[in-house]
């Protein structure tokens, strides 16, 4: 059996919560390896809905070990929140069914603070964030004077180490005509959230070794998606860490060889949150169709979603720098009842035909969609599951994605249910 990776195949948002809670079903371990609480997954299951921001999606399933890796930018306060709001709804987290990495860094109300700062209406520095603190976080990891999960163990050594971060920020702040952080109350906020925290504190690493010697299934969890990748995304409109599949390793302490299948989830059209380039948008009553059918509404935000057409010349490139041995198709109900269905295969840019997106971002903003149009289909495919139960030109439209962008479907999803899935390859068979 293979230990699989979820990843993201274009911008986000392309129903990863509910593909990686119906492999977590199948796995023994989900560990969320990137990123923080501003990627949100929906989960529905038995009728119930769960959205997870930082937790792995399998803590809403009994029996499931989750981790949160060394990879992830960790909010204690929004994890105690989050925590709170699933023991509601009956989930209870507990340090025996979720392991937070020791070696994580933390998200504190300082790095909120400057991210709204920076993203406020008045600013030269707006990329479209969440506002959640997680580039800010991400930057004084790299700087080497973050505060992580295990500071919170010694708060003898931790007035040194708020000096140090403070040192840094403060001034920073006072540049921005902000307050400064009073070191002490800082102290004070750590030592009342800490608590909630350490229980959960753990050498993640370890117990990744331990689990994979023992032959269990570890399913690794992605947030975000290639697209965003801070190196192989369309930069600077890119989240703060490496979304791609090699991040899965690193993020969570284990050997690259571990991880034996890489799914990319890909939507059957394209949307994306916040700024940034995006050749296939439809500014139209065709987007705002997408848009209405698909609910395209940010999980954390409740931003309204950007949509346009099926952009394969993205898709083949993430499918490349990824490392993607398959996709999930989803939301292929979307497209029920339009006439017609256009899929872009290259693009247009000061003349010249290219079928790759370039890495300069004038260069990515002037990029026009070369189209490939196809006929559409009337029939439901909402529910579908089997390829009997689809409409001949639906797949006939799955069957050209696979072609243009040069990897199989091993899912197909036609609804938010999480058993109304096609499984043509069952990505821990590898």
């Amino acid at each position: 059996m293979s230990n699989v990776a979820v990843i993201g195949a274009q911008w986000g948002d392309e129903g990863k919560g509910k593909i990686v809670d119906w492999l977590s079903a199948r796995a023994d371990v989900v560990v969320r390896f990137q990123g923080g609480h501003n990627a949100g997954h929906t989960l529905v299951i038995d009728g119930v809905t769960y959205k997870l921001s930082l937790l792995p999606s399998g803590v809403v399933r009994t029996g499931k070990l989750a981790v949160i890796g060394n990879g992830v930018v960790f909010d204690p306060w929004a994890f105690a929140d989050e925590v709170a709001r699933l023991k509601t709804q009956g989930v209870e987290i507990t340090p025996e069914s979720l392991v937070v990495a020791e070696n994580a860094t933390l998200i504190l109300p300082l790095h909120r603070e400057l991210d709204v700062a920076r993203e406020s209406s008045n600013s030269q520095q707006a990329l479209g964030t969440t506002k959640r603190g997680i580039g800010p976080a991400y930057e004084d990891k790299v700087g080497r004077r973050a505060l992580r999960v295990i500071d919170l163990h010694d708060f003898s050594t931790l007035p040194g180490k708020i000096a140090r971060l403070l040192a840094h920020h403060n001034p920073l702040r006072r540049g921005m005509g902000a307050e400064e952080i009073d070191a002490d109350a800082l102290l004070a906020q750590l030592k009342e959230i800490a608590p909630k925290v350490l229980p959960f504190a753990g050498s993640a690493w370890r117990r990744l070794d331990q689990v994979r010697r023992e032959g269990k299934r570890i399913l690794f969890e992605g947030a975000q998606a290639v697209l965003l990748d801070i190196d192989h995304g369309t930069y600077p409109y890119v989240t703060s860490s490496n979304t791609v599949a090699g991040q899965a390793a690193a993020g969570s302490g284990i050997g690259p060889r571990e991880i034996g299948y890489v799914l990319g989830i890909v939507k059957a059209y394209t949307t994306r949150v916040g700024e940034g380039p995006f050749p296939t948008e439809l500014k139209d009553e065709i987007g705002d169709k997408l848009g209405t059918r698909g609910a395209e509404f940010g999980t954390v935000t409740g931003r309204k979603r950007r949509c346009g057409w099926f952009d394969a010349v993205l898709v083949k490139q993430t499918v490349i720098t990824g490392g993607i041995d398959g996709i999930a198709l989803t939301k292929l109900d979307v497209l029920d009842t339009f006439d017609e269905i256009k899929l872009c295969t290259g693009y247009r840019l000061d003349g010249r035909e290219i079928d790759y997106l370039p890495a300069d971002a004038s260069e990515q903003a002037r990029c026009t969609p070369i189209y490939e149009t196809i006929e559409g289909w009337s029939e439901s495919t909402k529910g579908a599951r089997s390829w009997l139960d689809l409409p001949a030109q639906a797949v006939k439209y799955v069957r050209r994605v696979e072609e243009l962008i040069g990897a199989p479907v091993a899912l197909l999803s036609t609804s938010p249910e999480r058993e109304d899935t096609i499984l043509v390859r069952d990505p821990f068979v590898g």
